[in-house]
């Protein structure tokens, strides 16, 4: 927060004093422009608003849409009600401030004497679309923004058609890579495939503005999807482009677009949007036996309603769909034999499934120990891990050195070449990092692991590794609604006992 402060003045500081020979021209110093926080007083002053618009420079994100309109306040004193005139003064201040400093016939007339402007209904329109827009991409960019649950995978916490807020300054909020994009568009133009939403004129390195808080474990968090970077538009983030590379190859994924559309790739910002629960921190060692996750040596923590797939033996009959509904249970199948079925089950409605007369069985899907699954990470058969049976893998922690050999490279290789832009080699027996021999590597970012609560139905950290700090978007706060996808609005869609509750 000490950092915020410090630079919060200098930030302002910059386009105003810009403005120096528009302070003369108002009847002030020039050098008021250049002293941090007396120049936003002066500021003030001189557009003639009242102290609270001043008090509201020091509030985080609203400080910027403050300041913009203090430019815009500022220009107005020139007589430039254009519109273009006002963007002018907000998006290049170092430019157009300048330029009617300089102009001996631009001449700055105070607000109580200038005569009020008539404006024509459509920019009446324009002006209240504007405010509104820029009002709504801050709060979305800097504060808090909307999201909708689309998959079971961090059932119950969180069910398929919850919608939530996500907090952006619960960690400190990530100054966009991307600001010029189209407004309230995620990555893709609408009524488009494959269109970009956003330009790359303008790419801004990571950087996380102070946040009320620090990501902690168990924490459910919303992140940019690591794997994202490349995708199929086809599949989007349904398939991973590396899964669908080891699957049909190169030069067919990137070459066959009936099969798998255009071959795209998306900076940090705007790849998918996922949320998981944080099980990992930066620093652990972390391993799964038979489905229950360590931390350095000791159980982890089970949210409540963690969810697995079972297969539920009857005696043949069905289970009732009263029952199931009262359960809880909205993932199941039957199997062509009469009897066989597949429930997805939190320990509870396991132990009631159990207590039903009809029911002979009900037993995990486990894959057992030793029993390589090709689709987890890092798909490398020195690895013999599945879902269930996985680890032990070490999370890397910012600036602290991971020892490299040819059996741990897997592990880290995307991490050193993707998330942290570096080139690697391997020449024989030796690795090599940008050119020289490496032993070992220290990453510059911290980097978590992210599991869902449905264990058997989630597409996590056991499948594309680790979610570096510059991925992460914010913290899942609170559900504001709640609907049933497999229900009418008259048949219950709306559960109301869901909305209005606070994520754990």
């Amino acid at each position: 927060m000490l950092e915020f402060l410090i630079l919060l003045p200098l930030s302002f500081t910059i386009p105003t004093v810009f403005a120096w020979m528009v302070f003369e021209k108002a009847g002030h110093k020039g050098w008021e422009t250049i002293i941090p926080f007396y120049n936003l007083y002066i500021f003030i002053k001189i557009i003639q608003k009242p102290i609270w618009w001043f008090l509201l420079l020091f509030f985080p994100f609203i400080n910027v849409f403050v300041y913009m309109l203090m430019l815009v306040e500022l220009v107005k004193g020139f007589n430039k009600n254009g519109l273009l005139e006002q963007f002018l003064a907000v998006v290049v201040p170092f430019v157009y401030f300048p330029i009617l400093g300089f102009k001996k016939d631009e001449v700055f007339v105070p607000a109580d004497k200038r005569k009020k402007v008539e404006k024509g209904f459509a920019r009446e329109w324009v002006d209240a679309i504007v405010f509104a827009v820029v009002a709504a991409t801050i709060i979305r960019t800097f504060l808090i923004e909307a999201y909708t649950i689309p998959t079971s995978s961090m059932e119950k916490s969180l069910l398929v058609g919850d919608y939530l807020f996500v907090s952006k300054i619960a960690y400190g909020p990530k100054a966009p890579n991307t600001p010029l994009s189209f407004p309230f568009v995620h990555h893709t133009l609408p009524f488009t495939e494959s269109t970009n939403s956003f330009v790359e004129w303008i790419k801004l390195p990571f950087y996380r503005f102070p946040g009320i808080g620090q990501l902690e474990r168990y924490d459910a968090v919303v992140f940019n999807y690591p794997e994202g970077d490349t995708v199929s538009t086809r599949y989007q983030s349904g398939r991973s482009y590396y899964v669908l590379l080891n699957e049909y190859g190169r030069q067919r994924v990137t070459t066959d677009k009936r099969n798998f559309g255009d071959i795209v790739y998306r900076p940090v910002d705007k790849r998918e949007n996922y949320i998981k629960r944080c099980i990992g921190m930066p620093g652990d060692s972390l391993e799964i036996i038979d489905r229950q996750v360590y931390l350095n040596g000791e159980k982890s923590f089970n949210p409540a309603g963690m969810q697995y797939q079972y297969l539920v033996e009857t005696d043949g009959s069905s289970i009732n769909p009263k029952i199931i509904d009262k359960l809880n249970i909205t993932e199941f199948s039957r199997y062509n034999q009469p009897g066989l079925f597949m429930f997805v089950l939190s320990e509870e409605s396991k132990q009631q499934l159990e207590k039903l007369p009809i029911v002979k069985k009900v037993e995990a899907f486990n894959e057992p120990a030793g029993e390589w699954n090709k689709s987890v990470f890092p798909q490398d058969s020195r690895y013999q891990w599945n879902r269930d049976n996985y680890g032990p893998i070490y999370v890397p922690e910012k600036n602290v050195a991971i020892p490299l050999n040819l059996d741990v490279l897997p592990l880290y290789k995307r991490l050193i070449t993707v998330y942290e832009g570096n080139k690697l080699e391997v020449k024989g027996d030796e690795i090599f990092i940008n050119g020289e021999i490496a032993t070992s590597f220290t990453p510059k970012l911290n980097y978590y692991w992210m599991m869902g609560d449905n264990r058997h139905n989630s597409a996590d950290s056991r499948y594309w590794g680790f979610v570096p700090e510059d991925h992460v978007v914010g913290k899942a706060e609170f559900v504001w609604l709640s609907l049933d996808p497999n229900k009418s609005l008259l048949g219950g869609k709306i559960r109301w006992d869901k909305v209005f509750r606070l994520v754990k």
